[in-house]
């Protein structure tokens, strides 16, 4: 039923309620509501959470926004993980009402009298809600106090009456002491407030038979890493500043139907085939292929990187290779196709002969009970992010009930969902507890693809997901980074390290790999997917054929720049050039500008314009900014040329230096 002071239309809402909004401790969220009444008479409205504990925070009152008719806002911040309510209070404001009324008939010599009159009344009832043993308190009572004497002298001028009520002293005390009549209570409305690292995150992913293989330079043949090689390899990633080491599948791979080089289907006895071909005779998701190692081993491997400040995020890939036990011992958990076989999966033009996916529909109690075993098994070896590969080819449902069973025993438990699919699908795996997403960020390049994806990210879909802007994956090397040149692999990597709050890297993008198996495609040639990749580290840093140091630096500013660490903050600013980038982020005192020329090939010079009420200034005001890049200071202003070169810096990430 509509409360007395109708409160319509609240955000954050998902699923109609049935689903908590995303939350993370220590980031800020907005709440807003329409709020209306009949008549004219002036209302209030404010936002009240309650933690986990049960214990409701201070209200944080709501202002109406600046466009929208009706409509209030409030920003409001867990402190703590867990499960929040909030509720929206709304209220007919009788001393905003005669606020209104008085600045209008006072001047005019209209109800003088009466006008005060009720303002003395109207003190009355503030002060009868101070507790005047508190000294803060006492000091606002005293205010008011001395201002209602003021306002009551009819020897002074109504105008000088008035005024003592409307000091800013006074303003604030009635702003902090509010009137409530017609009181109403909207909610609870649901969040769920994560752990940082579910927003904040640098990813890096390398295939472990990787690290550490080593070419026989007259053979040709190569001997693949292991957990103990690629554990070597895991103090660089570290230097870089990432705090997520992603592996793909680690379990035994499949020897039916098993892929060579290049996807193609005669593989040689020695060929490794692909990780996500997951299960042989020795063993499947609860196994570790032998090349790797043991479970001891592998142990080992998550300890050191934990002593480097690493987490260890495992890949949760729900399919089987033919010679999986699962399809001996579970045929039902498959699609058996019209001729008795089991049906393969397919991507069209995309074949994997060597995966069988799974089938929900006949045991889904079985393959629950199943994977959360398999799950928690991980878990207990110190895995607790995973990377869902394909959630989207999987019931929502089932992740729901997986996802929810998870954070009722460990709440701490981070799953990526590796979706590119339709929109709809992404948003209603975030909205059932995906703390992380892929996203589109590989195919937008252009400058206004961009800008509405990062505002469609940070402001429309912002309560339903988390953005992870990966730059580059095993299957996806995009055209822009094939002929982009190595300026190509700098602006991508700046745009996602600052555009996004996580992101991440797929081994190889520091060495500037672009080589795709023929045109057209996005797979990589001699994929890591099929093959052993062996790659000199070494060289590549002793001659300087590397980006790493400037994937360290962007690293570095995202750890300097609260403002970096956060979703819901961004600005787009506006350039005179197509090609040139412009938006900040803020975080309190903290303002960072990002301008970026997404052109690879040319050099860009236009004059950007920036939203200066945006930043916290004024039209005519100048500051110093600090390019994080080259050390660079210069004065800005409200309009600013630049001059980019994509060959030398293509971007500038800028530090504003705010004086008092």
């Amino acid at each position: 039923m509509v409360g007395r002071i109708p409160v319509m239309n609240v955000t954050p809402l998902v699923d109609l309620g049935r689903q908590p909004a995303k939350a993370t401790v220590g980031e800020p969220f907005p709440v807003t509501a329409s709020v209306f009444r009949e008549g004219h008479d002036k209302l209030g409205a404010e936002v009240v959470l309650t933690a986990p504990d049960g214990v409701r925070r201070a209200p944080v009152r709501m202002t109406k926004h600046a466009e929208v008719p009706d409509l209030y806002e409030a920003w409001v911040t867990p402190d703590i993980g867990g499960a929040w309510t909030f509720e929206i209070h709304a209220w007919s404001d009788p001393v905003a009402t005669w606020q209104h009324a008085a600045g209008l008939k006072v001047p005019a010599g209209v109800d003088v009298e009466l006008m005060f009159t009720e303002a003395g009344l109207l003190v009355d009832r503030v002060l009868a809600t101070i507790d005047e043993t508190d000294p803060d308190a006492a000091q606002a009572a005293k205010v008011l106090t001395a201002a209602a004497h003021a306002a009551a002298d009819t020897e002074r001028p109504p105008e000088a009456r008035l005024a003592a009520l409307e000091s800013a002293e006074v303003t604030e005390v009635l702003a902090a002491h509010p009137v409530r009549e017609l009181l109403t209570v909207e909610g609870p409305y649901r969040a769920y407030a994560d752990r940082t690292k579910a927003l904040f995150s640098s990813w890096y992913e390398f295939f472990p038979r990787s690290e550490g293989a080593k070419r026989n330079a007259k053979t040709g043949a190569v001997t693949s890493g292991t957990f103990k090689t690629a554990a070597k390899r895991l103090d660089a990633v570290a230097a870089m500043g990432f705090d997520v080491i992603y592996l793909p599948p680690i379990h035994p791979i499949g020897e039916v139907n098993r892929k060579g080089p290049n996807n193609t289907l005669d593989p040689s006895p020695t060929d490794p085939g692909s990780p996500w071909a997951i299960g042989s005779k020795d063993g499947g998701h609860d196994a570790i292929h032998p090349d790797l190692g043991t479970f001891a081993d592998f142990d080992a491997f998550v300890a050191r990187a934990t002593r480097l400040g690493l987490e260890v995020a495992l890949d949760l890939a729900l399919q089987a290779a033919p010679d999986h036990p699962w399809v001996t011992s579970h045929p039902e958990w498959f699609t058996t196709r019209a001729d008795g076989t089991i049906a393969y999966a397919e991507n069209p033009p995309k074949k994997y002969q060597d995966i069988y996916p799974v089938n929900f529909d006949n045991d889904p109690t079985g393959i629950c009970r199943e994977v959360l075993r398999i799950v928690r098994l991980w878990m207990s070896h110190g895995v607790r992010i995973f990377r869902v590969d394909n959630p989207h080819t999987k019931p929502v449902a089932f992740w729901e009930w997986l996802l929810t069973e998870v954070r009722r025993t460990d709440p701490d438990v981070i799953f990526l969902a590796e979706a590119f699919t339709r929109p709809a699908m992404m948003r209603g795996l975030g909205a059932v507890g995906f703390h992380q997403s892929y996203t589109y960020f590989t195919w937008r390049n252009a400058k206004w693809e961009i800008e509405e994806y990062l505002l469609e990210l940070s402001r429309e879909t912002d309560h339903l997901m988390r953005p992870n802007f990966f730059v580059n994956t095993p299957d996806i090397l995009h055209a822009y980074l094939q002929y982009g040149g190595p300026a190509a692999f700098k602006i991508r990597a700046a745009i996602a390290a600052t555009g996004s709050p996580s992101w991440g890297v797929y081994a190889g993008f520091e060495l500037f790999e672009h080589v795709a198996v023929k045109p057209g495609s996005e797979e990589y040639l001699d994929s890591e997917k099929y093959q052993v990749r062996v790659r000199d580290w070494a060289g590549a840093d002793s001659e300087g054929r590397t980006l790493a140091p400037y994937l360290t630096r962007l690293n570095e500013i995202r750890r300097a720049h609260p403002s970096l660490q956060l979703l819901r903050n961004v600005t787009i600013h506006w350039s005179d050039d197509e090609n040139v980038l412009v938006f900040s982020k803020s975080a309190g005192d903290d303002t960072v500008i990002v301008v970026v020329n997404v052109d690879p090939h040319a050099v860009r010079e236009t004059t950007v314009h920036l939203d200066l009420a945006a930043l916290g200034f004024a039209d005519t005001d100048s500051f110093v900014v600090h390019d994080e890049i080259t050390g660079a200071d210069w004065s800005w202003a409200q309009h600013n040329y630049v001059r980019l070169d994509p060959h030398h810096e293509p971007a500038h990430i800028l530090t504003v230096r705010r004086t008092r």
